[in-house]
């Protein structure tokens, strides 16, 4: 639910004895609209083979007033006739979801091999136990029949009960699915002439499938591009989903040992042909540089997960009897641009998250610059995105450079830092749409010592809904050149709200 604060001036009452009060009245800045960040994909763009469906079963309540029930389940399956290659990052979060146990437990049993995925909002199937971790698996059997019925049968020599269905579920934690409802949900879509049935490769689809990912997410998050390799054309969508709760850290299935709301997911597909294992190192190395340099609030969600299909369905015809997978061994170059496509691309729909923070007003590039390694550069930017001192002030629109600095001065780093050669700047993040006269950087610490704030010149830049901060750590020392990139938003009395009331 995702109501409005009043946007009216906030009272806020300190007594200081029995007899005497003093009131201070705030103003809460309105949340910037997100509408023109959602827009149809055009058909040309989305990735060949694919169906997909986001359609009502239930998970979540269908409020008073509201015209039609709310999109809670999305079902992807590939059509491909060439293998579909599968890779996924995951939580690492101690209490991870039964669906993230389970989707690693798929890709684990197919070496990198699935052909579908099933995803629920409203509720994240996460502290619940041996139920979950049942009812994870009914989803999993439930879309699996959907691929035999749909004329997809395992792969050659691979067992008819062998399991090509990745799951996600995002929403309250430690409340049992509704499974009778999800699996009936399911069964709708064996039926092409069933008027209930949804799936299909167009752009509605599409953008249905986006929004049953949502929560509390204010817009659909939807991408979409084509890139080049080796003379052919091929195309890369896909969608997340997120507003709160995200500071995510995940990983490679390999890098989960065995052993509450919910939050970031995603789901990127591809028609290029891509062998599991290159497609795996491409999403882990993108996640890193995408997924994992995002902040709102600092929390780590237990169902955190990024998902990539590669189905080869844009092979040109005349090549699909001799697919050759793109792999990191065999080219490497062809590997490479397929790596960072898909790196730019996760840039993209995480960016997404970020704007749509709960409560946001501000989206803030925090970038590190001449830092001793790269995970030096890192930690500075996480540190200082996920600072609440840091992000109150980004809400006041206060230049308030100090908190900046201290959450610098707070990470634990490899090689330390030299104050004397600590700069910091406050910058816009598009000066050709800025209304400030004065574009350039605006420095408030210079190797160490204070630049002498210009406050009307840092009204300008903070007052916009997007601007930069850059933090030039002097090279630590050593000649450090490496840098580092986090996305974050603000802290507002919106933020609080939401967080409230969440499960009411």
């Amino acid at each position: 639910m995702m109501a409005s604060i009043s946007k009216g001036p906030i009272r806020l009452f300190k007594r200081f004895s029995s007899t005497t009060t003093t009131t201070t009245t705030f103003t809460a800045k309105a949340t910037p609209s997100k509408d023109h960040l959602h827009s149809p994909i055009p058909k040309e763009l989305l990735p060949k083979g694919y169906l997909l469906a986001g359609i009502h079963a239930g998970v979540k309540k269908t409020r008073p007033n509201q015209p039609n029930p709310p999109q809670d389940l999305a079902i992807v399956l590939s059509t491909s006739p060439h293998p579909t290659a599968a890779a996924a990052c995951f939580t690492l979060n101690a209490f991870r979801a039964a669906p993230v146990l389970v989707s690693r437990d798929v890709l684990d049993k197919s070496n990198g091999r699935a052909r579908a995925v099933v995803v629920n909002s409203g509720c994240a199937n996460a502290v619940t136990g041996k139920k979950g971790m049942e009812d994870a698996w009914s989803m999993v059997r439930a879309v699996d029949g959907l691929l035999r019925v749909h004329g997809l049968p395992p792969p050659d020599g691979k067992d008819p009960t062998t399991n090509e269905t990745l799951v996600m579920s995002t929403g309250v934690i430690g409340v049992n699915l509704p499974i009778t409802a999800i699996i009936n949900a399911i069964h709708t879509q064996s039926d092409p002439s069933s008027p209930t049935y949804a799936l299909a490769s167009t752009p509605t689809a599409w953008d249905a499938t986006a929004r049953a990912f949502m929560t509390t997410d204010t817009f659909p998050k939807l991408r979409a591009r084509t890139f080049q390799i080796n003379g052919s054309t091929y195309r890369m969508a896909g969608m997340d989903k997120g507003a709160g709760m995200i500071h995510p850290r995940m990983a490679g299935p390999e890098s989960i040992p065995t052993s509450l709301h919910a939050t970031l997911l995603g789901l990127i597909l591809t028609d290029a042909p891509v062998s599991p294992r290159s497609l795996q190192s491409a999403l882990s190395y993108a996640v890193d540089r995408s997924f994992n340099s995002i902040s709102v609030d600092g929390d780590m969600s237990t169902n955190d997960t990024i998902i990539a299909l590669a189905n080869g369905a844009g092979v040109p015809r005349e090549q699909s009897s001799k697919v050759e997978e793109i792999d990191e061994g065999t080219d490497p170059e062809a590997y490479r641009i397929f790596r960072d496509e898909l790196t730019t691309f996760a840039i993209d729909l995480a960016k997404l998250v970020v704007r749509d923070g709960e409560g946001a007003t501000k989206f803030v590039e925090v970038s590190v610059e001449n830092a001793a390694s790269y995970a030096d550069a890192r930690c500075v930017a996480s540190t200082i995105s996920t600072s609440a001192l840091v992000k109150t002030a980004l809400y006041g629109e206060d230049a308030n450079w100090g908190r900046i600095l201290s959450s610098t001065g707070s990470a634990t780093l490899s090689t330390p830092l030299n104050p004397t050669s600590v700069s910091v700047s406050f910058v816009h993040s598009s000066p050709t749409n800025s209304t400030s006269t004065n574009p350039t950087p605006l420095p408030v610490l210079i190797n160490g010592e204070p630049a002498g704030v210009d406050e009307e010149r840092a009204s300008q830049i903070l007052g916009q809904d997007e601007f930069g901060i850059v933090v030039d750590l002097g090279g630590q020392g050593v000649g450090g050149k490496e840098r580092a990139t986090y996305w974050t938003c603000d802290f507002s009395y919106e933020y609080v709200r939401i967080n409230g009331d969440y499960r009411s």
